[in-house]
């Protein structure tokens, strides 16, 4: 029967979501713990949005093809079989019928968090990126504004992105503090490549005064990746979560 699972993960060991040819991936872990529930057949995994290396999970989904099991006891016999990879299932749930958790999604939302302090955040190495010069938020959310609606993301698309087209909709964007941790987050129903990092690479030069707020806009009417600020790095991303209507109902 077909699956959906809610995955938690941390990027850091990860060539990231895709199997590659050489080194691990969070997509290769997952169908080899599986394996163990199929009598050693590995099961093809699909993810709701592909991560690249270093970037963390709190509310991926995918979906697989699984025996019947009740959703509590398959959670916890792939966990069993995931260690010792930080990699885990949440929640587990049959999928419904003609579901699937790439292109039936209608809403994903990324979160890239921001060390802002003068000391190197030793706890929390691998899960931010730490900026030590002094941050204004309030600049970085007022220019991210420029960036809601439809538009030609090319400024801001990796040079090796596959998408056919650069349009997207950003649904909202939102720069905030928590006291010395910086939070962006932005949602759309779908990113280009390395777009959210590109972004906060950008509205990063803002919050530092390198930038005028207005720069963003004029950056995003240049449909030039040279026009932009840099990638942010892969250790401050995290993907949040996914939408599907109807909604995937989890068992808690």
């Amino acid at each position: 029967m077909l699956w959906a699972l809610e995955l938690e993960y941390d990027g850091t060991p990860f060539m990231g979501w895709q199997r590659q040819k050489h080194g691990i991936s969070i997509q290769q872990v997952i169908e080899e713990a599986a394996a163990n529930l199929c009598n050693g057949e590995i099961p093809a995994v699909t993810a709701s949005g592909r991560t690249d290396a270093g970037v963390h999970a709190l509310g991926q989904i995918a979906q697989l093809e699984l025996p019947e099991f009740s959703p509590s006891r398959l959670r916890e016999a792939l966990n069993y079989h995931l260690k010792p990879h930080p990699v885990v299932v949440l929640r587990a749930t049959p999928a419904p019928p003609d579901w699937n958790a790439r292109f039936s999604a209608t809403r994903r939302v990324y979160r890239y968090v921001i060390s802002n302090r003068a000391s190197w955040p030793s706890l929390e190495a691998n899960r931010v990126w730490h900026v030590k010069a002094a941050l204004d938020e309030t600049a970085m959310q007022r220019a991210a504004q420029s960036l809601l609606g439809h538009h030609d993301f090319s400024s801001f698309r990796a040079s090796a992105c596959q998408a056919k087209s650069p349009l997207r909709t950003l649904d909202a964007i939102s720069v905030v503090r928590r006291g010395d941790r910086l939070i962006i987050e932005a949602a759309a129903r779908s990113f280009l490549h390395h777009q959210v990092r590109n972004m906060v690479g950008s509205l990063k030069l803002v919050g530092q005064g390198r930038w005028a707020e207005s720069a963003i806009a004029e950056v995003l009417a240049a449909k030039s990746r040279a026009a932009a600020g840099p990638t942010a790095p892969a250790c401050g991303l995290y993907f949040v979560s996914v939408d599907y209507d109807p909604p995937l109902v989890f068992e808690d």
